[in-house]
């Protein structure tokens, strides 16, 4: 689901992108291979992508989580937002590279229950910080908590929604056309 509203901005590529974006767009092609169109289109203003990828990378090596319960949380908030972008991205991932299990996979992708108790509570939670603003009651946290989660992790659900916000906005905005890398994963809110 993007916007009504498509943002007129070029988007920034190797080619064209000004000295605040070069870098970073230089930085994801060295890493992945090729830059993103999100990545593209968030490089519009380079301050969005530059928070977007140090976030990102926070999250990914210091939640705590493993890399399919990573891959739960950011799923449950593209899910949410509607993001057809990333959720397609982030279902390649799970797919692909974080071993999520394809039942899991295929329940966040449909929006139905999920059938691992540990990954359900997980999302379930992420959707009570979503939905919230950030304020879960206490038998929201305590559920979480009896699922296997720390304390700590609450906070790190809160940079996952931050980083997800950043991506999922943006590409609301600028419609990013999927990336072949992701095509096979294509998802329709």
């Amino acid at each position: 689901m993007s916007a009504e509203y498509q943002l007129k901005l070029a988007p920034q590529t190797l080619e064209t992108a000004d000295a605040k974006a070069k870098p970073l767009l230089e930085q994801a092609n060295a890493k992945l291979g090729f830059v993103p169109n999100m990545y593209q289109g968030m490089a519009k203003a380079p301050g969005v992508l530059d928070t977007y990828l140090h976030g990102y990378d926070l999250f990914r090596q210091d939640s705590g989580f493993t890399p399919p319960e990573q891959e739960v949380v950011f799923l449950t908030i593209s899910h949410l937002n509607g993001c057809s972008y990333c959720m397609s991205a982030h279902s390649m991932l799970a797919d692909k590279m974080s071993q999520v299990p394809a039942d899991v996979l295929e329940a966040i992708r449909a929006g139905k229950a999920i059938p691992d108790e540990r990954l359900a509570a997980l999302s379930e939670f992420t959707r009570v910080m979503f939905e919230t603003r950030g304020k879960p009651g206490q038998a929201d946290v305590e559920a979480f908590l009896a699922a296997g989660f720390e304390e700590r992790q609450v906070l790190q659900i809160v940079l996952a929604l931050a980083v997800k916000t950043l991506s999922n906005y943006s590409n609301h905005l600028n419609h990013p056309e999927l990336d072949d890398a992701f095509a096979g994963h294509a998802w329709q809110g």
